[in-house]
This record gives C-alpha cells, sequence and structure tokens, in this order.
C-alpha cells in the first residue's frame, strides 16, 4: 500500500494539482507547481507506476512548408509555371525560354505525370482546353503558405486532416521537399481513484533533505530534518566495468596457452611475395591447387630470396633430388615476385623456419589474413588465423596430434578428434573436430607434416609439424554467435553484457 513517505516533494505537489484538477495537459501541471517539464514529467511518471496517476500519450503529425514550397507557393509550382504559359503545342527550346532551366526538366515531368500535357518528338502538346484548375498540391501549399504568415515559427506546427488532403498529395510533397513533417507529443495526466484516496488522506509538504552533510551532524538538526525516502529493494542501474572485448580475450587467452606451452610468438608483413605465400610452400605456380585461396593481388612486385631461387624452381620442375616428380613445367620467377595480401599466416611461419633451418624451434604466430571471400555469415575478406610449428629431431606425427589435443582440451573443448585432411603442403594431413552440443562435430583447422618439397629448398633437415585454425571459429563456438560479422559490429550493449569467462 503506498503511502506519502513513498512520495518525493515533486511527486506530492503533481497529485495535488490532479487532485484539482482531475485531468490536464503536463505544461499545464508544470506551470501549477512550478516546476520544469522535466521534472514534471518524472513525477508524474513515478505516480503512474504507484498507480496514483495515469498518463496517456498522443502523437500528432505536424506540417510546414521548406522553403522552397513556400517559393513555390508564391510563385507556383513549376509544371503551373509552364502549362500556364502554352495553349498549343510549343517546342522544348521555346518552353525553357519562360521557365527556369533549373526546373523546366521537373515542370515537364509533372505536366504529362498529371495528364495536363504530353511530350512528343520534342514538343509539349497540352492535353485540356482550358489552363486546369488548382489540384490538391496547390491548395495544401497554399493553404499552409496563408497561415504560415500569421505564424512565427519556422518549424512544422500545422495539421492537414484527412478531408483537406489525401495521403499520397502529403507524400508527394514531401518526396519533393515541399513540405516537412514534425511530431508533437502530448501527455494528458489524470489521478486514479487511489490517488485520491491518498491526498484525502492528508499530504504535508516538508523540506527534504537528499544529503547528510557535516554541519548537520555536528549541530544536530539532522534529528529534526525530514529526509527523501529512498527504497532500498529497487533493483541499482547496472554498471559496466570496462573490459578487452570479447574477441581480443579470446585471442590473448590462445597466445598465452602456447607461451604457456613453450611456444614463441613471431609477426611478419600483411604484404608477401608469391614465393613465400605459394612457391616456398610447394604451390605450382599453374595448377588449380593455387586457387584453393582467393587472393587479393597486388600491382608491385617483391625481391625474391636468391640462396633458395634454384633450389625451389628445381623442386617444383623436377622434385629436385628426392623422391619426388615435381609439378613439371616451368617455374617463373616472375610470377614468384607479384606481391599478394598473405592468404594465410603460413608465409610468415616457412619465412621464420627458413631463417632458423636448424632445430629445436617452437613457434606461432596470430594474425589477420586476407582472401577475397563474399561477405556472410560465416565468411569475412579479413580474418584472424592461428599458425604454429614445431621443428624438431625425432618429433612424429603423434606428437601433432597430441599437442593439438591439448590445445583444444585447454580452450574448453572436451572432445577432440582426427579426421583425415589434404593440404598442398602437408603430408600427412589431418582436420581437428571437437563436438559442440547441439551442432555435433565441428573442424577447427587443419594440420600437418610438412612435406620434404616443402623443406629441403631451404636446408632444413629435421621433421616438422604444422598447424593452422581459423580463430573466428572458435570465437562463434565459445561466444555463441551465428553471424560472425558480430564479432567486427560495435554492439555496445552485447559488447557491456558478454561474459569474461566465456569457456563452456
Amino acid at each position: 500500500m503506498v503511502d506519502q513517505t513513498d512520495l518525493t516533494n515533486n511527486e506530492k505537489m503533481v497529485l495535488l494539482a490532479l487532485f484539482e484538477l482531475e485531468e490536464a495537459e503536463l505544461s499545464v501541471i508544470a506551470d501549477m507547481v512550478d516546476l520544469n517539464s522535466d521534472a514534471s514529467m518524472q513525477s508524474a511518471f513515478l505516480l503512474e507506476e504507484k498507480g496514483l496517476a495515469k498518463v496517456d500519450e498522443q502523437t500528432q503529425s505536424l506540417y510546414g512548408l521548406t522553403a522552397e514550397g513556400k517559393i513555390y507557393a508564391e510563385t507556383g509550382l513549376p509544371e503551373r509555371q509552364l502549362i500556364n504559359k502554352i495553349n498549343e503545342p510549343v517546342s522544348m527550346e521555346y518552353a525553357r525560354s519562360f521557365v527556369d532551366l533549373s526546373v523546366v526538366g521537373i515542370a515537364t515531368g509533372w505536366v504529362v505525370k498529371k495528364g495536363w500535357a504530353k511530350i512528343e518528338k520534342g514538343k509539349i502538346y497540352p492535353l485540356l482546353k482550358e489552363f486546369p484548375e488548382k489540384d490538391d498540391d496547390e491548395k495544401v501549399l497554399e493553404s499552409l503558405y496563408e497561415n504560415s504568415l500569421d505564424s512565427d515559427s519556422d518549424i512544422p506546427s500545422f495539421e492537414i486532416s484527412e478531408d483537406f488532403a489525401s495521403e499520397d498529395t502529403i507524400k508527394n510533397l514531401l518526396n519533393r521537399k515541399l513540405l516537412e513533417k514534425g511530431e508533437y507529443t502530448t501527455r494528458t495526466i489524470s489521478i486514479t481513484d487511489l490517488g485520491k484516496s491518498l491526498v484525502s488522506k492528508g499530504i504535508d509538504i516538508k523540506e527534504e533533505i537528499n544529503q547528510i552533510t557535516s554541519d548537520l551532524l555536528l549541530s544536530g538538526e539532522w534529528k529534526d530534518k525530514y529526509y527523501r525516502p529512498y527504497k532500498i529493494q529497487k533493483p541499482v542501474k547496472p554498471v559496466y566495468g570496462a573490459k578487452i572485448h570479447p574477441y581480443q580475450r579470446l585471442m590473448d587467452e590462445m597466445r598465452q596457452i602456447f607461451l604457456e606451452m613453450g611456444f614463441t610468438e613471431i609477426k611478419g608483413d600483411i604484404i608477401q611475395s608469391s614465393f613465400w605465400n605459394f612457391d616456398a610452400l610447394f604451390q605450382p605456380q599453374d595448377h588449380p591447387a593455387r586457387e584453393m585461396q582467393d587472393t587479393f593481388h597486388l600491382d608491385e612486385t617483391s625481391e625474391l630470396p636468391a640462396k633458395y631461387l634454384n633450389k625451389v624452381k628445381e623442386m617444383h620442375e623436377t622434385g629436385g633430388k628426392i623422391m619426388s616428380s615435381g609439378w613439371g613445367g616451368k617455374w617463373d620467377p616472375e610470377i614468384a615476385k607479384k606481391s599478394v595480401l598473405r592468404t594465410h599466416t603460413t608465409a610468415v611461419t616457412i619465412k621464420y623456419l627458413a631463417e632458423n633451418p636448424k632445430g629445436p624451434v617452437k613457434a606461432f604466430c596470430i594474425d589477420r589474413s586476407y582472401r577475397r571471400e563474399a561477405i556472410d555469415p560465416t565468411h569475412t575478406p579479413e580474418f584472424e588465423q592461428l599458425e604454429g610449428v614445431v621443428m624438431e629431431e625425432g618429433i612424429t606425427f603423434s606428437h601433432l596430434l597430441g599437442l593439438l589435443k591439448e590445445f583444444y582440451t585447454k580452450m574448453g573443448f572436451k572432445e577432440v578428434r582426427f579426421r583425415p585432411g589434404y593440404f598442398p603442403y602437408t603430408e600427412p594431413s589431418v582436420e581437428p573436430e571437437v563436438y559442440i552440443d547441439g551442432l555435433g562435430w565441428v573442424e577447427l583447422g587443419g594440420a600437418g607434416v610438412f612435406r620434404k618439397e616443402v623443406t629441403e629448398p631451404l636446408g632444413i633437415t629435421e621433421p616438422v609439424l604444422a598447424w593452422g585454425l581459423g580463430v573466428s571459429r572458435v570465437a562463434m563456438l565459445r561466444l555463441g554467435l551465428k553471424d560472425l560479422r558480430e564479432l567486427y559490429q560495435s554492439d555496445i550493449d552485447w559488447l557491456r553484457k558478454s561474459e569474461v569467462n566465456t569457456k563452456k
């Protein structure tokens, strides 16, 4: 049950005014209790929440002439200026002599649309025996113009009834930028029976204290003061602390896992030569396998590492000195020079291995890659990729499976399995999969052992384990998203409410 101790002084004043008036517009009440409109409206809504008052809102559409609309109200619409000058067929050239050149196209278009004239072979033919009467467009402009002469307001302030003008007429004038539309909301406040009952019991308005000061405490006056009531049960306004973007947190988590496993993080250039992006990875220059990744090609070229050119050329053409036949044909260094936006971070890791051909090496790169993908819920032209390599004497394919299972387990995926896969530069190759409730098994990347066609031209003699995974796909699973684009949109509400710990 509500009593007067639940009300602020502002609420009490508004309620007393309502008791006297029973019903009134908000502006009337604000003047009566000497409060500004915001304070009056806040008090009215609070009274409504407590069942002491009722707030009715009505929104009214108002119209006014634009600057251009005022000009045409005075001089006539372009089509009127044109039709009133012709009573027989005239050439378009002649029409331009008495209609402003800036609106002659508008004029001719509207005389045809309104059925006042037709245009054939560069001539305008009037279709009416007499000049047409004023239509609804003109009547509305004329009426609003006359009303505007008696008004000091430059904002939309006139209502147009359905009896005066049709919806199509108003729509045409709005589309022609001759009218502008505004909305005016009126709020009517009325007192309820509960509100009347509370006022009948008596309401006292006392000086309210919002905050206890040191002076009140020292003087002892605080004992005799009336304090503004507060509802301690009322939910507090949520406060959102600053935190790192969920996607960045996920990448930081991946980074930390590999650092704790003894890996070194490496970085590389976004722009790479086709040599490091394709050729060094034994991807042929004239084979469909090269088109597995749709590439952003650049006009510029890059310098090639002379140290590896002949060996890579030989490996592509003949298979070098190992048990391989290569790709055959002629390997062209000019193609290898062409610069591209890296299609994978493998271009970074293979270059790092070439610069560090002796093990042990444990390195990873988590960075952005680029491919010409159509933007949809599961693809974007830019995406983050996590790439890793391990090079060490005696390391085997089994070590690779164990390493990947350890990583995915640390990422919160309880069930991990591997399926055979194909990639141009690894053999054997696998695709790691994790089990997600409601989705089943989901593929999260690719992995394998670098082929000797990749490692031998770079002087690498020890086995190399390699893997790559799409970070955004992991993010979608961990964050419960269905659209990849949500990771890159500034949805403040989602960012505020996202959990810091997203492990499932």
